[in-house]
């Protein structure tokens, strides 16, 4: 990824949290914490992903409320950065903490057959 592409990718994380935290009243989406954001080369496309708290909601439910407000989420990045073309959004739900959990647990068994 070039340069540009990774200061447009942090530009739009941080916008796209505070419009989530400040603006956004969807229910359905409630408190997420965005932990990537990846360009696409031509800067048109970012693939935005997303974690939260385990057991909070089911991510199918918050990945839907934010697709619902992809247009809304656009428009208010629209007013916010300066950019020749604001990027389709596409949101993923993040699950590498439940990974690392997993895998943490495994070797936590592990460690206790061994006793």
């Amino acid at each position: 990824m070039s340069i540009r592409a990774l200061k447009v990718a942090d530009l739009l994380k941080r916008e796209i949290s505070l419009i989530l935290q400040r603006e956004l009243k969807d229910p359905r989406v409630g408190f997420i914490t965005l932990t990537r954001v990846l360009m696409s080369a031509d800067l048109k496309q970012a693939k935005v992903y997303f974690t939260m708290l385990p057991s909070s909601r089911d991510p199918q439910e918050v990945l839907a409320g934010l697709n619902s407000a992809k247009s809304f989420i656009r428009a208010e990045l629209k007013h916010r950065v300066h950019l020749k073309y604001i990027p389709y959004l596409s949101f993923y739900f993040d699950d590498t903490l439940e990974y690392v959990q997993h895998i943490e647990d495994l070797i936590a068994k592990t460690k206790e057959g061994k006793r």
